[in-house]
């Protein structure tokens, strides 16, 4: 090849372990002798973060909002003996949900099909594409070790100086716990919506979206209704002339859809459950 192709800039994010020798081999052999790339390099292995205080991580999350691509590889998510094994200073968060949490967005998962590969579900003809919500909930969860008996109490202050709402969680009366908070934010859940219905739209097929709103009626509540109103309001005509459909399921309900479906449509989840449901069609 007489002349190189102009990648542009381009946010390289390197790993732990093996994943730096591949990503060095994956860079010489196949990328940089056809593509001419500014690469702007985090170093994102654990020693690193440690010694930053898991400043890299911001870094290079606001580099990719910068420059629009990053490439990042595998990273060790530390717990008790890794922290023990390389000495650090805690225990540190996920850098993918840093990273996913200062993104925002939705992160869209669709498994490759080949017929020369068997596969643990045999009905699945056609792909399914799993849209994860890539913002809050048990990603930016406080959580703690409830020491004793007492009172765990949730409250919210207006920032107008509002009066402010309280409300106990769980009174512990004979031993200690654990618990934790969490949240998302509307925006969060319009943009999630809106990708998974444009994605619905470019692939031309159905698009599921699934929480546990008879259990969490606020929480996940909030999710169906705001999927819901933006359904309503500017996509239904369109799905409709494609003779597509959108639907809310629980999530127990999806899964087991999923499991006897042939495929062939977006499955939104949220946080969690996307994070689990994507590696779940993966092996399919």
């Amino acid at each position: 090849m007489s002349k190189k192709i102009n990648g542009g800039s381009v946010v390289e994010m390197q790993g732990d372990e093996m994943t730096r020798v591949i990503w060095d081999l994956i860079k010489e052999k196949l990328i940089l002798p056809y593509v001419e790339l500014d690469l702007h390099c985090y170093d994102l292995g654990i020693e690193n973060r440690d010694a930053t205080d898991d400043q890299v991580t911001v870094d290079a999350a606001e580099a990719i909002k910068k420059y629009n691509v990053g490439i990042k590889c595998a990273t060790i998510t530390p717990d008790e003996k890794r922290v023990e094994e390389f000495n650090l200073k805690q225990m540190w968060k996920s850098p993918n949900g840093t990273i996913r949490n200062i993104l925002g967005g939705t992160v869209f998962r669709e498994a490759i099909i080949c017929k020369n590969i068997p596969r643990l579900v045999s009905g699945w003809v056609k792909p399914i594409i799993i849209g994860r919500h890539a913002y809050g909930d048990q990603y930016r969860a406080t959580d703690f070790v409830v020491p004793g008996p007492g009172k765990v109490e949730i409250s919210f202050t207006p920032k107008d100086g509002g009066e402010a709402i309280k409300y106990v969680i769980h009174n512990f009366e004979d031993c200690g716990g654990v618990a934790l908070g969490m949240y998302n934010t509307d925006q969060s859940i319009r943009d999630f919506a809106h990708s998974s219905f444009q994605m619905a739209l470019s692939k031309s097929w159905p698009l599921y979206m699934s929480t546990k709103n008879t259990i969490l009626k606020k929480y996940d509540g909030r999710f169906k209704d705001i999927f819901q109103e933006i359904y309503e309001k500017d996509y239904k005509s369109q799905f409709e002339e494609k003779k597509i459909w959108y639907e809310h399921r629980l999530i127990d309900d999806m899964v087991a859809q999923a499991m006897k479906s042939e495929g062939g449509f977006i499955w939104a989840c949220k946080n969690y459950d996307g994070d689990v449901q994507s590696d779940s069609v993966a092996q399919g």
